[in-house]
């Protein structure tokens, strides 16, 4: 083996990245977006089927698990450390259920958000954090503006979004001195095939009224590029929170819609 396919060989055992969230929306694209880039990924989500479709596509791992559950969790971990270093963790997997007044509000529908995007965020994190010190490498989290900015109708997911970044900037403080990144990825209006689908349990009239109007809302690639190019800064410097939205978009509720 020649120097530069030993320098090449290290370097992909060092790039090695897990994916939450990926079979679908913005962890799908950051899956294509990083092996694109020459990243080893292990990806994860429930779908077994649309993970194997990406496997083929990209070549990355597929690994079905399912975050909220502790078994399937650690079962995923297992299998990834086995395989060697881990340099990035990046946490996609999330989502909004319901969109109803507190007063009204489905108490299984907050469950729910709580588990994937709190519990299931700090289940697969704790696990990883080790190896990811020992390969001075990230977590990212793909949180939303609406863990900034709550909004009538969001009380669930805002307070679940806004619990999961600011477990993201605790760990931050709480890993000061540690060789590990915590990065912070907030995007705000993000058309994606099935986000306000689950959103709005299926009703597809209801999902497309979000994005009526609105020029050129941000896509999963768009936020796909900010993860890599916050993962693909030197290994000190931390990017500790990016907020993006569409130019179309000054708030949740400051809109630019076309008529």
């Amino acid at each position: 083996m020649t120097q530069e396919s030993e320098l090449t060989n290290a370097t992909n055992t060092a790039r090695t990245a897990v994916v939450t969230g990926a079979s679908s929306g913005i962890g799908a694209a950051t899956v294509r977006k990083l092996t694109a880039e020459g990243w080893t990924v292990f990806a994860l989500a429930r779908r077994e089927s649309k993970l194997d479709a990406l496997a083929s596509e990209t070549g990355c791992t597929p690994i079905a698990t399912d975050i909220t559950n502790e078994e399937s969790t650690q079962s995923a971990v297992d299998r990834i450390l086995a395989a060697g270093p881990v340099k990035a963790l990046v946490n996609c997997a999330g989502g909004a259920i319901g969109k109803d007044p507190v007063a009204t509000a489905n108490l299984d529908d907050w469950r729910a958000m709580y588990e994937l995007n709190v519990l299931g965020t700090l289940r697969i994190t704790q696990k990883l954090l080790p190896a990811l010190k020992e390969s001075s490498g990230s977590v990212l989290v793909i949180s939303s503006t609406a863990g900034i900015e709550p909004y009538e109708g969001g009380a669930g997911y805002c307070a679940s979004k806004f619990a999961e970044r600011v477990m993201a900037r605790v760990l931050r403080l709480e890993l000061i001195g540690e060789p590990v990144r915590v990065i912070d990825i907030a995007p705000g209006m993000v058309h994606t095939d099935e986000f306000a689908i689950k959103r709005f349990h299926g009703d597809e009239a209801k999902a497309a009224a979000v994005y009526a109007g609105v020029p050129d809302p941000l896509t999963a690639e768009d936020i796909a590029e900010c993860v890599r190019w916050a993962l693909e800064q030197p290994d000190t410097v931390d990017v500790d929170q990016i907020v993006v939205r569409p130019r179309a978009e000054g708030s949740y509720t400051k809109v630019y819609r076309q008529q």
